[in-house]
């Protein structure tokens, strides 16, 4: 079977991508020094406009062809200049050298990001009119074309290409051998060691045959060297284990002999016996027979009970399944539900500022209306202008107010209920955070003479699952107003926040009826209530609980006593 090396497949492919790259980038290069070399020229080209363009007007003007013609021919002798065409206002050649520029103007093809007239696929150049100016006036009087090829270009930038050429093929040898020196290095020789010494692998001295390798580092080669090193371990331990149980069999086969030697001995001093018991004998095995099909049928009804039991414990665990899940469903729907309180709540509580705000903008429309009246029909007066402006600025001040009290409500909600509903964790200013629950909780505590009292750090700055946070203190502060403020008209709840380090410490009291000694073991265990039938469902706590441990990986623990109201005590570390 052909062996594929990993290290020279991977090496390849490295290689390979790296010269495609190398050949794309040094392309590039050329092509960038071929268009900047280009336009270099065009720019010399136009350079030599500015400096002969008068000296040629002048001799095309006073029509001294002869001037005209030394100076192309001293343009000629410029070896960037491969040729160069001198015509009059009617296009008529006065002097044409070098290289074909007899081309017309309609067959000039024009590089836009350039601008360099193209004449040819090897001849490119700069034509520019002769504008002769006297008294004022300006007058063409001819047409210079200077041409240059693509072998100027080619000439300029022929050390850069060998150069750029030069240094990728200097970069990929070199990129090449540091290449095969690592892959050798670190995985081709190592992989060979290891394998030479698995082939030396010997049965009888799984230890010997252990490896040894010479790697300091911690890598995927020390890995699988410590887990077959380990699997010899094992080996070795198996084969000490089953030669120390082939021992035992070896003692307990000759106890054996032992023993049916001391049997053979009692068969032949009982054999004389033997006769006088047969009738017993006979007798027993009837009654053996009579206990083997009584056995039997006893086999047979315990083989049905176990059967059922068996087909009973699947149904139990099947049934324990489906109460895991709907306890789960159960949990998350009480999540929901609180949610869903909050929401209609809220509702109801913006209803009454977008309400006012409403009839508002109605008053305010009216006004206009009676404004506009008394405008079309001419009644206007200071003292209507001075109500309507003291009306309107009522009324105005009255909507801004009721909706500025409706978009908190909002914002606090928006961002308690997306929290409630997302595991994201994000940094929350704790005390901030705190005040947009409280806020979004109003309308339920409006209701109410209940005060919440918040004794937190303004800088505090945590990370961690926002909505965990949101969930819990929703939970305690509604547990409070149902069960622990019952019969109570004026409740009291202090939340204290401190930090030690990254430990976040919360202790949440109240001073409401408290839980009994004997029910606060039972406080945190699902459907656990107060309100049995009352509405209660005893997931609110249980719901605290999994927040806190599971999502906040925290503690909580619960202190009460009948009357004394309760506290909670919660701690969980930044997440940050």
């Amino acid at each position: 079977m052909k062996i594929t090396s990993i290290s020279r497949k991977l090496l390849t492919r490295v290689l390979s991508f790296y010269f495609v790259l190398t050949f794309l980038v040094t392309c590039v290069q050329i092509g960038a020094e071929y268009i900047n070399t280009k336009k270099h020229i065009n720019d010399e080209l136009q350079t030599l406009e500015k400096t002969f363009s008068s000296s040629l007007t002048r001799a095309v003007w006073e029509l001294n062809t002869q001037q005209a013609i030394d100076i192309a021919e001293g343009l000629v002798a410029i070896p960037m200049i491969k040729g160069i065409k001198v015509t009059d206002e009617n296009n008529q050649v006065i002097t044409q050298l070098g290289a074909n520029a007899s081309l017309s103007d309609t067959q000039i093809r024009k590089a836009d990001y350039l601008n360099i007239n193209a004449f040819s696929d090897s001849l490119f150049g700069h034509s520019f009119p002769l504008i002769f100016e006297f008294s004022g006036r300006t007058t063409k009087v001819g047409s210079v074309t200077l041409l240059s090829s693509n072998q100027v270009i080619f000439n300029r930038i022929e050390v850069g290409i060998y150069f750029l050429i030069g240094n990728a093929m200097v970069k990929t040898a070199a990129l090449m051998l540091l290449f095969s020196f690592a892959f050798s290095q670190l995985l081709t020789n190592p992989l060979n060691e290891l394998t030479e010494q698995i082939n030396q692998f010997d049965m009888d001295d799984p230890e010997a045959s252990k490896i040894h390798m010479v790697n300091y580092e911690q890598n995927e080669l020390s890995v699988l060297q410590n887990a077959y090193n380990n699997l010899l371990s094992e080996l070795a331990k198996y084969k000490e284990e089953l030669a120390q149980a082939q021992n035992e069999i070896i003692a307990s086969n000759r106890k054996l002999d032992e023993q049916n030697l001391m049997l053979e001995q009692e068969v032949a001093r009982k054999t004389s016996s033997l006769s006088t018991t047969m009738l017993k004998m006979e007798r027993q095995q009837r009654e053996l027979l009579t206990q083997q099909s009584q056995l039997k049928e006893e086999n047979k009804r315990r083989s049905i009970t176990e059967k059922t039991l068996i087909d009973t414990n699947k149904e139990l665990k099947s049934s324990i399944n489906e109460l895991n899940k709907a306890q789960g469903r159960l949990l998350e729907s009480e999540k929901m539900a609180v949610l869903g309180a909050l929401s209609a709540e809220v509702s109801h509580e913006i209803n009454t500022p977008i309400g006012v705000s409403i009839t508002s903008v109605s008053y305010l429309a009216d006004l206009l209306t009676e404004l506009n009246n008394g405008i079309e029909e001419q009644k206007l007066s200071k003292r209507s202008l001075e109500d309507f402006t003291q009306n309107a600025g009522q009324s105005v001040s009255l909507l801004i107010n009721n909706l500025n009290r409706a978009s908190e409500l909002i914002s606090s909600y928006k961002q308690v209920a997306v929290d409630q509903t997302s595991d994201k964790i994000r940094q929350i200013n704790v005390a901030k955070y705190l005040d947009e629950i409280i806020q979004s909780l109003h309308p339920k505590l409006k209701k109410t003479n209940h005060r919440i009292k918040v004794n937190c750090p303004e800088n505090l700055d945590v990370y961690c699952h926002a909505g965990a946070i949101s969930q819990i203190f929703t939970n305690l502060i509604i547990n409070s107003i149902i069960h622990g403020f019952d019969g109570i008209n004026r409740g009291e709840i202090n939340i204290d926040v401190h930090m030690n380090n990254k430990d976040v410490e919360i202790i949440y009291q109240d001073n409401g009826v408290g839980v009994p000694e004997t029910q606060l073991p039972l406080l945190f265990d699902p459907f656990f209530t107060t309100k049995a039938g009352k509405g209660g469902t005893g997931l609110g706590t249980h719901i605290v609980h999994n927040l806190v441990t599971d999502t906040l990986n925290g503690t909580i623990h619960a202190e009460s006593q009948k009357g004394h109201g309760l506290t909670f005590t919660i701690n969980f570390t930044d997440m940050q």
